[in-house]
């Protein structure tokens, strides 16, 4: 189903129509330094990402994905000063650089399976790609776009003239550079290639070069690993909103002056996550984890749906209350999906021409560079929709499901509780993983309690026929200590 897709090309600033270069499209993300934890605003980032793989996939499209590890040369100022920041993360908890790595992309990995985030086909970490970014280095010296300072080999972007404007930089009103040993960066544009180790301090992780022993700058990892496994140009290239100004600019500037090749088609830039003292951040120690949601008992993909309530390049405020709402606003819509739709007895039996037709508001939405807000009321609006069938409504939310990533149709509420009362000083708690009508609940609390009843006066006999009958309705009935008769409704076909 090739439909026509608008997304908002960066470089252009404006919406183009998607023309794929590649089959399987290119899609490149920039991944996590693997020092501390994601926070969630990352990971808003991530579900845009996801998006929109999903909605290249729901039009047809095949999609190479490539996500990238950080596990080295990332340095705690973009302007190339400060700590590498997996030795700063080594340090603050006594491990090493390696341990550090593995156990943070271990809970980055587990942050994006809890989100329903698709896993990328390719994981490349940068230290398993240092040949690869020293022969890029070596072509950039070759062509002349290199200078050797004190502590490293740096890019020199006043021989790259198209410097400034993908970000649109006003280069003669920049600070100048940071100071460096023996002498200064030439531009405060300039940016670190290859970083040497430092003479008084031994390093975890350092590498022999060419031009001394050391470690390569963070954007030439993401040029060296994109280009080794996407070819070029790349048809898409994403990141968060703060890339654009110095990561992503970078990436352009080295990839195409190495090669002479435009670098990518397509960037695509997810705007912040913000609190009310500002964008979120971990440099700040200001900043929440998936763990923070989990903690406060909201399910993550409740989260993937408070994204939703946005536009992917708005900035999205940040409240509990609002995530709070959004985890009820999930709950009312699975509730609803359970109460209006019904799966086919036959596959098949709704074609594929009734459910794109019944859809077409939520594709358009999505085709318009991915307007989820507008395609989850479309979502709402199918299910009230008097003219749909069950079956209809069904297969439609399966279909959107594949894109929105919520697990409509997974019946996970087995531990919600429908009722709970006290009655003849016996508690009874009804819990339920499927939709009940109230004269059905109103039904099992009061043969519960006739149950609870019959057992306090030893009619045994009694008890065990309504436990039959209560298993006609579909319910299990368990005596718990403290006189609580627990009913469980079983889960619905």
């Amino acid at each position: 189903m090739f439909k026509k897709f608008l997304i908002f090309n960066t470089a252009s600033r404006q919406k183009e129509e998607f023309v794929p270069l590649h089959d399987p499209v290119s899609m490149y993300c920039c991944g996590p330094t693997v020092y501390n934890f994601a926070h969630i605003g990352n990971l808003r980032t991530y579900i845009f990402e996801d998006v929109l793989k999903r909605v290249l996939l729901a039009l047809g499209y095949k999609v190479k994905h490539v996500v990238n590890i950080t596990d080295v040369g990332h340095l705690t100022s973009d302007a190339d000063t400060g700590e590498d920041k997996m030795e700063k993360g080594a340090s603050r908890e006594g491990k090493t650089v390696w341990q550090i790595a593995e156990y943070y992309t271990g809970v980055f990995k587990q942050n994006l399976k809890d989100l329903n985030i698709i896993e990328p086909q390719v994981w490349p970490k940068a230290t398993d790609h240092i040949p690869e970014m020293i022969k890029m280095i070596a072509a950039l010296k070759d062509k002349g776009f290199t200078y050797k300072t004190g502590d490293g080999i740096y890019f020199d972007t006043t021989k790259f003239p198209a410097y400034a404007d993908f970000a649109r930089l006003d280069i003669d009103n920049l600070q100048a550079g940071s100071r460096v040993d023996m002498g200064d960066k030439r531009s405060a544009t300039d940016f670190a290639l290859w970083k040497f180790s430092p003479k008084d301090k031994k390093r975890q992780m350092e590498w022999d070069s060419p031009w001394g022993k050391g470690f390569p700058g963070w954007h030439i990892e993401c040029s060296a690993m994109s280009l080794n496994y996407c070819g070029q140009p790349i048809d898409i290239h994403c990141g968060g909103m703060d890339h654009v100004r110095v990561h992503h600019t970078n990436e352009i500037a080295q990839a195409e002056a190495a090669t002479g090749k435009p670098f990518v088609k397509y960037w695509l830039h997810g705007e912040f996550l913000v609190l009310d003292k500002g964008k979120m951040a971990k440099s700040s120690g200001d900043f929440l984890t998936l763990d923070s949601v989990k903690q406060a008992a909201v399910p993550p993909l409740a989260y993937r749906m408070f994204c939703y309530t946005a536009h992917y390049r708005s900035p999205l405020m940040f409240s509990w209350d609002g995530l709070k709402s959004a985890a009820q606003g999930l709950a009312n819509l699975k509730k609803l999906i359970f109460s209006e739709t019904k799966k086919p007895a036959a596959t098949g039996s709704v074609s594929h021409e009734t459910v794109d037709r019944i859809l077409g508001p939520f594709y358009d939405a999505l085709c318009d560079d991915m307007n989820m807000p507008v395609a989850c009321a479309h979502a709402w609006t199918v299910l009230k929709d008097k003219a749909l069938s069950a079956e209809e409504k069904y297969e439609a939310i399966e279909a959107a499901d594949t894109v929105l990533g919520l697990d409509l149709l997974k019946d996970d509420r087995a531990k919600e509780i429908i009722s709970e009362v006290e009655k003849n000083d016996v508690r009874l708690k009804l819990i339920s993983s499927s939709i009940l009508e109230t004269s059905l609940i109103d039904k099992v609390v009061s043969l519960a309690a006739a149950r609870q009843e019959a057992r306090r006066s030893k009619a045994f006999d009694k008890a065990d026929r309504i436990r039959k009958e209560l298993a006609g309705l579909g319910v299990e009935i368990k005596d718990l200590p403290g006189g609580i008769a627990e009913c469980r409704v079983a889960a619905r076909p």
